[in-house]
């Protein structure tokens, strides 16, 4: 079975566009790269493109001045937040548990072969960004390059995004026969790229598993037994919407929101896994509700 065709900008042209907005609307870079490059949500790339610069060169890190302490004092958690501790009788509470808060995005392979050049690809700069392949996709060794490239889909600075993204749809569309083998090789970049538990990164895998299991016969049978690696962040954030009374939330429009996008990914997992996709389903995400007809 076919993917569908797509109207418009591809995803990853549509990330760019996304990056260009939150630069309008967040003009004191708050949500820019640089903000959590210095969180340590993001790697660091190279000082330069021949390398790093010698230690005594690098700039000083710049110390945060030291927060004064609650009486009832604090408990440090992750990113080096801080949240009051429970007390014995009862009064603080207890302390979050942190499942949605976000992790460090390891250093992908696909940054390193691409900063090697190891990678048949390059950007075409024209009216819009496209991807340029230096040898045919039908022609690429997909048990090499596709678990490269869905590694690369947890990078989230460009070149390295946009590549990534991009070249990963041009694969699934091209690849035919040649997917089905790689399955078992893409698990483990999809679980690294899951347990981010960046927002921005599970939509993108998401929709990338919704192309996976469109792009062949037999795709969606054969991610079944791997339910259990992937399906539990998405049952962390199964009930991720947005409240907003009589507002608009156009994150639907453009497929951001993850609730929405989770319950649209589980629907095809179980109209293209066979008859042991639902209860596999069930098993990992209690709350799910089949939407086949009995």
């Amino acid at each position: 079975m076919a993917p569908p065709a797509t109207k418009g900008p591809s995803h990853a042209t549509t990330m760019l566009i996304e990056d260009g907005l939150k630069k309008i609307i967040h003009r004191d870079g708050s949500k820019g790269l640089r903000a959590q490059k210095e969180k340590g949500l993001v790697p660091r790339g190279s000082a330069s493109p021949f390398g790093d610069f010698p230690a005594d060169m690098m700039p000083k890190p710049v110390k945060a001045p030291p927060r004064a302490k609650s009486a009832e004092g604090t408990a440090r958690g992750h990113q080096g937040a801080t949240r009051p501790m429970s007390s014995p009788a009862g009064g603080g509470g207890p302390p979050r548990a942190g499942a949605t808060l976000r992790r460090p995005v390891p250093v992908s392979e696909f940054r390193r072969f691409y900063d090697r050049g190891d990678l048949p690809t390059q950007i075409w700069h024209g009216t819009t960004c496209k991807i340029a392949w230096k040898v045919d996709v039908e022609k690429l060794d997909y048990h090499h390059y596709l678990p490269i490239f869905f590694d690369g889909l947890r990078e989230k600075e460009d070149p390295y995004r946009f590549l990534a993204v991009q070249g990963t749809y041009d694969m699934l569309d091209k690849g035919g026969s040649k997917i089905l083998p790689v399955v078992p090789q893409l698990i483990i970049p999809v679980k690294t790229a899951l347990n981010t538990r960046d927002p921005e990164i599970v939509s993108t895998m998401l929709k990338v598993l919704q192309h996976l299991v469109l792009s062949g016969e037999m795709i969606g049978e054969a991610m079944v037994p791997y339910y259990r690696q992937i399906l539990p962040v998405l049952n962390i954030f199964k009930s991720n919407n947005k409240n907003l009374g009589d507002k608009m939330d156009y994150g639907q429009r453009k497929r951001m929101t993850l609730g929405d996008l989770i319950q649209e990914t589980l629907e095809i997992f179980e109209t293209h896994g066979g008859e042991d996709a639902f209860i596999n389903i069930k098993y990992m995400i209690p709350v799910y509700e089949s939407v086949l007809v009995a």
